[in-house]
Formats: structure tokens, sequence, C-alpha cells
């Protein structure tokens, strides 16, 4: 007879109940654990898939995506020149937040090169990537827009040729990508009003007395524009053969720019906008886990409790120490094991409804698992010694 099994069903309603509370319990820390590599995967995921050789942005700053870069356009012929790069792109990357289709979303627009530059999307869902140089997009499936579909972004209207699920912003936003002069129309080009009104003001400080007179101050206002053409980064190419150490200090020394590779990139983005929230997330995702095999423990223990006088009665009868260790020893597995497997259905089936990426991998449900399992056989361990403590004269009612 398998007492474990038995005991387990005279009290199947309590078993199940606690197997259903852990098993939540357990949905919870897989979801933190799926929370984290979410949140560390997409806060790199721009760099990796955009992952040029080299990354030139605004001297002193930490890249386009930890820190905003402001470049002239005409810096990426300059880069271009210098000796082993083979391509030299520019490339625009911009949080923004804007009415599409009727609604207000948050999104990043990635501007770039769409003829023979890099930066682009690799992978797509749907549709082809961009072929002309104004008025169309690439649209990550997050942002909500069909293939096909016109939509309204500051002055012009542009119809989705693509779509793409890969890669997002740090802050796990959309990506929209349009070409290189669209996208700097759309951040950098204020609409007519605006531009009106500071034609006004020029006009109006140019004609104060003791300046010019009102048809000097026009000819110097004709002259007067809104400049769109900044870029956040160039993106480089190596040629094959090329020292990238030998390149950066080019870079450096006659641009005064500052050039990072792309595993630079990430520890930059590690150590800055990705450092304290990852820190506090894995923090939370440890004491979680730890609360988690503590209360597993602290129930199997109690269990074992509440069975002390039946396992007296057991060593009265004559039953042998091996029987009671595979009695305690059994109900923690199965209890540890039922609740993880319940907690593994529900966020497995339930992940996608989170806003943000829950990447849930195998190596972190089995690290999980294996805690788990470690807790409920220590508290099985300290059940099992404490029973066997147990004299049998407990039975009859002595202490």
């Amino acid at each position: 007879m398998d007492l474990a099994i038995r005991d387990i069903k005279q009290h199947l309603g309590r078993f199940l109940a606690t197997v259903v509370g852990i098993g939540l319990l357990f949905a919870i820390v897989l979801s933190m654990n799926g929370i984290y590599r979410g949140f560390v995967f997409e806060g790199l995921s721009l760099i990796n898939i955009t992952n040029p050789d080299l990354w030139v942005v605004e001297r002193y700053r930490g890249g386009p995506i930890n820190e905003q870069s402001i470049l002239p356009e005409f810096f990426h012929y300059s880069v271009a020149a210098i000796p082993g790069v083979e391509k030299a792109s520019p490339f625009i990357i911009y949080p923004v937040e804007r009415h599409i289709a009727g609604e207000s979303k948050r999104f990043t627009i990635i501007g770039y090169d769409v003829f023979t530059g890099l930066g682009g999307p690799k992978n797509f869902t749907a549709g082809r990537p961009i072929t002309q140089a104004h008025y169309e997009a690439v649209a990550h499936q997050k942002l909500g827009l069909r293939l096909g579909q016109n939509f309204r972004l500051g002055l012009h209207t542009y119809t989705v040729v693509g779509l793409t699920k890969e890669g997002t912003s740090p802050d796990g936003e959309a990506l929209l990508y349009l070409s290189l002069p669209d996208a700097q129309e759309v951040i950098w080009l204020p609409d007519n009003e605006e531009v009106r009104n500071q034609r006004l003001r020029v006009y109006q400080s140019l004609v104060r007395p003791g300046f010019f007179s009102p048809q000097e101050a026009e000819k110097y206002l004709s002259r007067y524009g809104i400049d769109t053409h900044r870029i956040n980064a160039v993106l480089v190419r190596l040629a094959p053969g090329a020292q990238a150490k030998e390149v950066v200090r080019q870079i450096k020394d006659y641009l005064y720019l500052s050039v990072f590779t792309t595993p630079e990139q990430i520890e930059i983005m590690f150590k800055g906008r990705l450092d304290r929230p990852q820190r506090q997330l894995l923090l939370f995702r440890t004491l979680l886990l730890i609360v988690s095999v503590v209360i597993i423990a602290m129930v199997i223990f109690t269990l074992t409790m509440e069975k002390i006088r039946s396992i007296a009665v057991m060593k009265l009868i004559g039953a042998p120490n091996r029987v009671i260790i595979r009695l305690i020893m059994e109900q923690s597995i199965l209890l540890t094991a039922c609740s993880f497997f319940i907690g593994w259905i529900i966020i497995h089936n339930a992940y996608h409804l989170w806003p943000r990426l829950v990447l849930l991998t195998p190596g972190d449900d089995l690290t999980t698992l294996g805690l788990a399992l470690t807790g409920g056989i220590i508290a099985s361990l300290l059940g099992i010694w404490k029973a066997l403590k147990t004299p049998p004269a407990l039975a009859l009612g002595e202490q």
C-alpha cells in the first residue's frame, strides 16, 4: 500500500486547494522570470537587430539609444571617407507619441537610407521593405496597423508596405520605419502654423528700432528656413580586413566624434538606461523565489506535523523507518511537482496578455522547479527527523 497516495485521497480537497494556491504562486514566480528576461531582451533588441560594426555619435554622448545624440546629416560623408570604412549610413531613432488612425499611440520612429543604408528592418511577417524615398512605412505589429493601411503622420499620409515583429524600443514600444527624409520631416519639421509664428517672431526682432527696415527684414527673412537635415548617429560597416581600433581612432581624432562597437553599446545600455530597472527586477525576482521556496517548505513541514500522531501509531505497530520516510518524501515531491505544473500551465497560456514582453525560457523554468524541489526536500528532511524522533507511546496519548 502506498501510504502517501492513500493519505492524499483521504484529504483530497485540502491537497487540491494547497496545490492550486501554491500553483498560483509559482505562476507569479515564472511570470517574474519572464518579465525580467523580456525587459532585458527588449532593452537590447534594437541594438542587436541593427548590429553595425560601429556606432558613430555626437562627441561625449553615450549613443543614440541610451542617450540622445544630434549630428548634421552630412557628417556621414566624412565618416565614409575614413580608410577602412566600407559604408557609412545616417540613422535616426526618436521616441514620439502621435495620433495614428484616430488613436494616440507611443512608438519609436526609425529613419534610415532605404536604398543603400544600414539600420532597416530585416525580417518581415508580411509585405516588403520600403522602396520609395517618400510616404512608405514598415510598422511593428504591436502598433496595430494593417498592411496597405494609410495613416496620417505629420504633414503627410503614409502607406504601410511591410509588417515586422522583430525588435522594439528599450521601453518596449513599437517601431515605425520611415525613409530618412520622411523621418526628419516628421520629427523636426513644425507644422505650417508654427513655421508662420517663428517667421513672425524673427521678423519682429529684425524690425526693432535701430535694426533693419521692413524691406531689409523681408530680404533676410526670405533666407530663413527650418533645418531638418539632422541625424542621431552614423552606422558603419567596416571593409574586409579593416582594423576596428584603427578606424575608431581616426574617427575620434579627425572628426571629433564618439565611436562605439555593438558590444560596447550593449554594455553602455546595461550600465546606463537598463541598470537600475534591471537590478530592481532581479532583486524582486530573487525575493519572490525565496518566499515561494519558504512557503512550500512551511506547508510541507506543517502537513508532516499534522500526521505526527499517525506516524506514532505506525511506529507502534512496527512499521519500518523507510515506510515513514517514503510517506513524507513522496507527499513533498508530489505537492511541489503538481503545484509547479499548475503554475506552468497558467503562465504559459496567459503570458501573451501582459502589456510588455514576457520571455519564458526552459532554463528559468527548470531552475525554479529545481529550487522548489530542493526547498521541499529540505522541509521533508526536517519532517523526517521530527517523525523519526516521535516516540510510539505518543499514539497512546502520552507526551
